[in-house]
């Protein structure tokens, strides 16, 4: 080596450089994959995201192999540049080949190429990982023993080695890819999904019309004024029952029922015979598996019933369908048919509307984990029957009580969200 030209040394040198580089910047673009793009275009048959993913299954042999190799090759870096050192300028190279290289270590061989695999993670991992396949083959039999050895150790000190993390994304953890994906997944699509992976934590509770809101039609009325409403009616489908929702007997479909109207065949013993009978929905269960019931029992409606059986509410498929896909009936201006916007920036929202509701079509943050509607949520606040007039302030949100109806608040005028003192002086 002594006689080696000084010019082959350095070439040497850089060579070793641009190796250590390589190991350093193609550890970093292989772990930095996303793990579900790789598996993509792996079954897509993209051959480096093949390899890869053989490469990443068994992450020991591939960090074994890169930490060998890279470790090999920074040990030739330190012995050839101490010699250089010693060639031009005798003991006192040493010192200097001390700091000059650590360095240069530091930035050719470590941050930088590290830094470029983090930003182009794919288009650094999948060629390294046409020559990691080939290099791990050769170099098995030493890789297996320093992960033996490895291992071995990591035993000892109780960790189980053979565990594999749970690559598997949870429920929020989704919702968080979903949110960030605002370039890739039109914002519409987004908040179905999010409303799907939303189904398992709501309750049937959060989106039923309660009871003393159900429209249906009592037998025990005028036949004339059944058949008015009938004849009007907005709804598809109508509960009948006896006196009270409790004595009910059935679902009636309006539109099977219309067509023996229109050929003068319907009488109160042939509207009877076309009951349907009644489905019961018991409180508690989500939407995930009430959608899963509605398909199995081919219905579209049911009735909440507490353990008690008594009636709560009604739940219809369309009422479930909009809390994934949003409102399918709403006024000219885009918003619910509960939620009326004003001229003055306000908005008239009936008392019964569902606080995931205006959350959802407002944009608000109300609280979710008490009263579920809008009704409830001012009166636990007050803890009292309010008087038209009466004014609170809820999330930020000034609200003045605009109709009292049968000890239920019936109307609510509210405004957007108020600033904080502090959000005030932040944004002056």
């Amino acid at each position: 080596m002594d006689d080696t030209p000084i010019g082959i040394l350095f070439a040497a040198l850089g060579g070793l450089f641009l190796l250590s580089a390589f190991f350093s910047g193609s550890e970093t673009a292989l772990m930095a994959l996303n793990r579900y793009k790789l598996r993509h275009l792996a079954e897509q048959g993209h051959k480096g995201a093949q390899r890869a993913q053989a490469l990443l299954d068994k992450p020991d042999r591939l960090i074994g192999l890169i930490l060998l190799g890279n470790n090999f090759v920074n040990i030739l870096i330190t012995q050839l540049a101490t010699l250089i050192a010693l060639r031009l300028y005798g003991d006192a190279g040493l010192a200097i080949a001390t700091g000059v290289l650590t360095l240069m270590l530091l930035i050719f061989a470590e941050v930088a190429p590290k830094t470029l695999a983090a930003l182009h993670a794919e288009k650094v991992a999948y060629p390294a990982a046409w020559i990691y396949t080939p290099l791990l083959k050769i170099a098995y039999p030493l890789v297996w023993l320093v992960n033996l050895l490895a291992n071995g150790l990591l035993r000892l000190l109780g960790v189980p080695v053979e565990a594999r993390g749970n690559a598997a994304l949870s429920r929020e953890e989704l919702r968080t890819v979903l949110n960030e994906a605002n370039s890739l997944i039109p914002r519409e699509h987004q908040k179905m999904l999010i409303g799907i992976l939303d189904l398992e934590r709501i309750t049937v509770e959060d989106i039923m019309v309660p009871r003393n809101e159900i429209v249906g039609i009592d037998l025990n009325d005028d036949w004339d004024e059944i058949i008015d409403q009938l004849a009007n009616t907005s709804y598809t489908r109508l509960p009948v029952y006896r006196d009270s929702i409790d004595q009910v007997l059935g679902f009636i479909h309006v539109r099977n029922i219309l067509k023996l109207l229109l050929r003068k065949r319907l009488t109160p013993d042939t509207f009877q015979e076309h009951l349907r009978p009644v489905y019961f929905i018991p409180e508690g269960t989500s939407l995930n598996q009430q959608l899963l019931n509605f398909k199995r029992e081919r219905r579209r409606i049911g009735l909440v019933v507490d353990e008690y059986g008594e009636i709560l509410g009604l739940v219809t498929l369309e009422d479930l369908l909009e809390e994934i896909v949003g409102e399918f009936t709403t006024d000219p201006s885009g918003y619910s048919r509960h939620i009326t916007p004003q001229e003055d920036g306000t908005w008239l929202i009936d008392g019964s509307t569902h606080i995931r509701e205006i959350n959802r079509v407002l944009g608000w943050d109300l609280p979710t984990d008490g009263p579920r509607t809008l009704n409830g949520l001012i009166l636990e606040h007050l803890e009292m029957i309010p008087r038209p007039g009466t004014s609170v302030l809820i999330g930020g949100h000034p609200m003045e009580v605009v109709k009292v109806e049968d000890n239920a608040i019936r109307r609510v005028k509210a405004g957007p969200r108020l600033k904080s003192r502090e959000e005030t002086e932040t944004s002056g």
